[in-house]
């Protein structure tokens, strides 16, 4: 049976359980980010498909098993597994992905690298990928693909069914056009684009970039401008987008173009936080604290996230602040990056050396000032973390959305807590209520945990609430459901120029 929703996404939807020499799909143990809600889309088709890559060996390949059914009640899709090698996933991955195109997204050009870059070998796995998709697609079906890592995955697709339903959604930031624009694939990633039918992004700056790099690249027309969602701050931040592009067209093709920021899940976070073994863990952490403030900032290691200059904003507050010695913790949780991701070991290493100069220069018998965690924390912890913390720092140099920002407000149901957030995170024109601070810069970065630690209890509560609406209307199951109403009114231009309307997924 062909599916008539078949999902384009690197990561796989399960967990890969060997038990008793017998492997098992099983569901996710930390179901959160953004694969749960992917997984949501299935409950509205009779079959579905998810492609992703496994890496695979020489041995493994010869017994591969490329399609399996994971394991839980009521599921209705298959997943679609394409082998890679070691050395493609290096290539396609590590390299490509990460030295070529995350430094350009994320606007730090100084760290683009051409020659290590294998185009040839991105080309040939998003032409695995498209090729799956097509076998797996019914005509009728809508193909639905997701970030950077398949930009070229909708230009395969259209070759093969030029009537099928596209739709891509961008995940992290997508750059300025004098940014995009030195990458010398450029006019390869756009006409792939322009073949969808919905490009999607978490925000207006991102789709607004979007239309500037295809205009300066193709005889793009406009069709349609429209102002931004009644949630996002239409001016006076970083970020801030007063209109934007909704609809272009380029040879024929209608593209969609849309901004919608992605969702927390303020009911699944709950739940967890409410269960005894989180308010357990809770209590042990108000208790070692013993009084103390705690901030919190959690992410991963990655220049972009604003690692070392929180850590180097916080030294300078316990140098010119000694009244705060042994009355204050900072907990940062900065996993380390996978194997083989080169990139990123300058800068764990910066972190690590400079959280060790901290504490060395400050610790004492009884107090550490900075807890740092370079392997992944359990989700109860991490909550247990954001809801006993009275400041959640959240300062990338640039971010596509930034989940962990809505994940604290929802801990802290609108009660009390303090974020401080960086005006380049997507997440920034959701959340004007919140400290926004420009991490490039020293003065504003101290002003802003200057302020934070001086807040009230009564501007805390004022401001959260303010933040609690925000993510608890706007969340992922809104993202979810406003996606299913644009797919089921989706047209497509056929070759006589007229319209096709899709029925709903």
């Amino acid at each position: 049976m062909k599916s008539s929703l078949v999902i384009l996404y690197h990561r796989e939807p399960y967990d890969e359980v060997v038990e008793n020499g017998v492997t098992r799909y099983l569901p996710k143990k930390s179901p959160n980010g953004i694969v749960p809600t992917l997984k949501s889309f299935f409950k509205n088709v009779n079959q579905g498909t998810w492609i992703a890559w496994k890496q695979v060996s020489s041995k493994q390949r010869a017994n591969f098993e490329k399609r399996i059914v994971p394991e839980g009640e009521g599921v209705n899709y298959n997943v679609t597994r394409i082998p890679l090698s070691a050395d493609q996933v290096k290539h396609f991955y590590h390299i490509t992905s990460k030295e070529a195109f995350w430094p350009i997204l994320h606007s730090f050009p100084y760290h683009f690298t051409y020659e290590s870059s294998d185009w040839e070998n991105f080309k040939e796995i998003n032409r695995l990928f498209a090729e799956a998709a097509c076998e797996e697609a019914a005509d009728d079906a809508l193909i639905w693909i997701h970030d950077y890592n398949l930009w070229l995955a909708p230009f395969f697709i259209r070759q093969k069914k030029p009537n099928a339903r596209i739709a891509f959604f961008h995940h992290t930031p997508f750059p300025s056009v004098d940014i995009f624009n030195i990458l010398p694939w450029r006019e390869e990633i756009a006409d792939s684009l322009l073949c969808c039918d919905l490009v999607g992004f978490h925000i207006p700056r991102y789709s607004e970039n979007f239309v500037n790099v295809v205009r300066s690249l193709r005889p793009v027309e406009v069709v349609k401008r429209e102002p931004v969602p009644e949630h996002i701050t239409p001016v006076g931040t970083a970020l801030a987008e007063p209109e934007m592009v909704s609809q272009l067209r380029y040879k024929g093709q209608l593209v969609r173009v849309d901004a919608f920021p992605v969702g927390t899940d303020p009911d699944y976070l709950l739940e967890n936080l409410r269960k005894e073994k989180t308010q357990n863990r809770l209590g042990k952490i108000r208790e070692e604290l013993n009084g103390r403030k705690l901030i919190i900032a959690a992410g991963r290691v990655d220049y972009v996230k604003g690692n070392r200059e929180k850590l180097e904003a916080f030294g300078r507050l316990l140098e010119r602040r000694p009244d705060l010695h042994g009355k204050i913790n900072f907990v940062m949780t900065c996993v380390s990056a996978a194997a083989g991701m080169r990139v990123y070991k300058t800068a764990q290493s910066q972190i690590e050396q400079l959280a060790g100069r901290i504490n060395g220069r400050y610790a004492k018998l009884n107090w550490i000032p900075i807890l740092l965690f370079t392997q992944p924390v359990p989700y109860e912890d991490l909550i247990s973390y954001y809801k006993a913390a009275d400041i959640c720092w959240t300062t990338p140099l640039r971010d596509g959305l930034n989940l962990v920002a809505k994940e604290y407000v929802v801990a802290h149901e609108a009660q009390d807590g303090v974020l401080i957030l960086s005006e380049f995170v997507g997440a920034a024109v959701e959340l004007p209520n919140a400290i926004l601070t420009n991490p490039y810069s020293i003065k504003r970065m101290d002003e802003a945990i200057d302020e934070a630690l001086a807040m009230s209890e009564d501007e805390q509560k004022e401001r959260m609430a303010k933040m609690y609406k925000t993510v608890t209307t706007y969340d992922v199951k809104y993202w979810a459901d406003r996606l299913f109403d644009v797919f089921g009114h989706m047209t497509h231009d056929t070759k006589d120029g007229s319209s096709q309307e899709a029925a709903v997924v």
